[in-house]
């Protein structure tokens, strides 16, 4: 039982690995770096530190702002996932909020794309001081439903997300759509997706319910 569902929104609720690794491995590319770095540390936490951890030597606000418009203008692959937007439509709209590490106009683009409703409260890396694996994210999102975090579930696919909710204090269902199950051990549970939910409007709040993913 919770009080409100706070989602992920790249390999949870949508499906953009194919546009995330093209435009990294571009970036990188351009740049001389390895993308093996890049592709080390991205998932999952906000792209301009990832920049400053890989590319110290270069200016992140001017390289966010390009890679920022190239990841928003670039919708070619990008999909929901099954059973996301029938998840969406049967939570009550004050009991259910994103938090992304993506910026704000990559984030609705990709959810226009693919016809997705944009949620009450709505988390992006433009909102926050300290992304994922920091707390922040996760602890404004509760805030701005006007719930404590210890009273939501996370949806997570990625350890860095994992490591934000638990350090907001609510619990997590790892998503492993990106990242094998074992990586995401930290989390209460593992599913396959998210249409491996169930979840209920009752009295005392939301009941999860889910199908739970073996840990190979």
């Amino acid at each position: 039982m919770c009080d409100a569902i706070i989602f992920d929104l790249d390999g949870v609720l949508v499906d953009s690995d194919a546009v995330i690794t093209r435009r990294w491995k571009r970036w990188a590319e351009e740049r001389g770096i390895p993308f093996e770095e890049v592709e080390a540390v991205q998932t999952g936490r906000p792209a301009i530190e990832v920049i400053e951890e890989v590319a110290p030597h270069l200016d992140p606000e001017a390289e966010i702002d390009r890679l920022g418009d190239e990841m928003a203008a670039d919708t070619e692959g990008v999909e929901a996932f099954d059973g996301a937007k029938a998840l969406l439509d049967r939570l009550p709209e004050d009991r259910w909020a994103i938090a992304t590490s993506g910026r704000h106009r990559t984030a609705t683009a990709r959810m226009t794309h693919v016809g997705l409703p944009e949620p009450e409260v709505f988390v992006t890396a433009d909102d926050v001081e300290q992304g994922k694996p920091a707390p922040e994210p996760y602890q404004q999102a509760a805030t701005g439903l006007g719930i404590d975090p210890g009273r939501c579930v996370v949806l997570e696919d990625a350890p860095a997300g994992v490591a934000s909710a638990r350090r907001a204090g609510a619990s997590v269902l790892g998503v492993s759509t990106s990242t094998s199950p074992n990586a995401l051990a930290a989390a209460t549970a593992v599913i396959p997706h998210v249409e491996a939910l169930d979840v209920r409007a009752e009295e005392a709040g939301l009941r999860v319910d889910w199908q739970h993913e073996e840990q190979a």
